[in-house]
Parts: structure tokens; C-alpha cells; sequence
């Protein structure tokens, strides 16, 4: 049996969406096959995404940053945007496949008051596994 296939999608496809494909690739590997692209794609992974899933032992340093086009024809089961600009910019991929909204702050302009760069990673980085291990958990318990 084929697993379904997840497309994480954000602006940049260089923070947010990098951090949810490797926590979920990390949770939910055996479930589905996941991928992440940007509407905008900046051409790197931001090192701060990348230090701050090392810091939960989540490697992301081998991600890459791709066009969202390079997906269209990839039999996408389940499309998630995690930033509004991205929802905006979502084509209709073939096949309508199922679609979920989770909005989160970019990173770099996340920053509270006296806090650090990495602060306001490990913020966004926490909030993002608490939403996609609560799907997991959920999809596993309607298995």
C-alpha cells in the first residue's frame, strides 16, 4: 500500500515549512511521505530552523528549498499551508486533495522584546510540533 502523500507549504519554504516536514517526517514516517515547497522559495533553509530542530534531534540539514510548482503533479493526498501568504498563493492542485490552514509567525519577525533570534525559532518551532503531532496522534487514532 502506497503511503499518502503531505506538501508543507509557507512563503519562503525556508523556516516554518522545513520544520514542519522534518517533526513530521520524524513523527509520522511510517504513515506518509512528506515534502515541503514555497510559493517564493528563497533557495536555502534558514541555519536557525536547522540549529533549532538539531536542538530535538530532528536533522534538516540536508532539506532543500523548492518551488511549490515542482508538486502539482505529484499525486498530493493532503496540501498544508502554514503561513497566509502561502494560502493565498496555493494553486489548485490535480486530483483536489484534502487541505489544512495552520498559520504561523515567520521566525525572523517573531522576535519578542529582548529576545534572541533562536528564541523566537524555538518559539515557533514548539508550537508547530504541538499542531502536527496532535494531527498524527489524531490521524493514527482513526486508523
Amino acid at each position: 500500500m502506497t503511503k499518502p502523500k503531505i506538501l508543507i507549504l509557507c512563503t519562503g519554504n525556508s523556516c516554518r515549512s522545513h520544520m514542519a516536514e522534518g517533526i513530521l517526517r520524524n513523527s509520522a514516517s511510517d504513515l506518509f511521505e512528506i515534502f515541503s515547497a514555497g510559493s517564493n522559495p528563497k533557495g536555502e533553509v534558514h541555519p536557525s530552523a536547522i540549529e533549532a530542530l538539531k536542538e530535538i534531534n530532528i536533522d534538516i540539514s540536508h532539506h532543500t528549498s523548492d518551488h511549490l510548482d515542482l508538486y502539482l503533479n505529484s499525486g498530493i493526498d493532503t496540501v498544508i499551508t502554514v503561513c497566509d501568504n502561502a494560502k493565498e498563493a496555493c494553486p489548485v492542485f490535480p486530483n483536489s486533495p484534502k487541505s489544512y490552514h495552520w498559520s504561523f509567525e515567520d521566525p525572523p519577525h517573531a522576535m519578542q522584546e529582548g529576545e534572541s533570534e533562536m528564541d523566537a525559532f524555538r518559539s515557533i518551532r514548539d508550537q508547530i510540533k504541538l499542531v502536527f503531532e496532535a494531527y498524527v496522534s489524531g490521524y493514527r487514532d482513526a486508523q
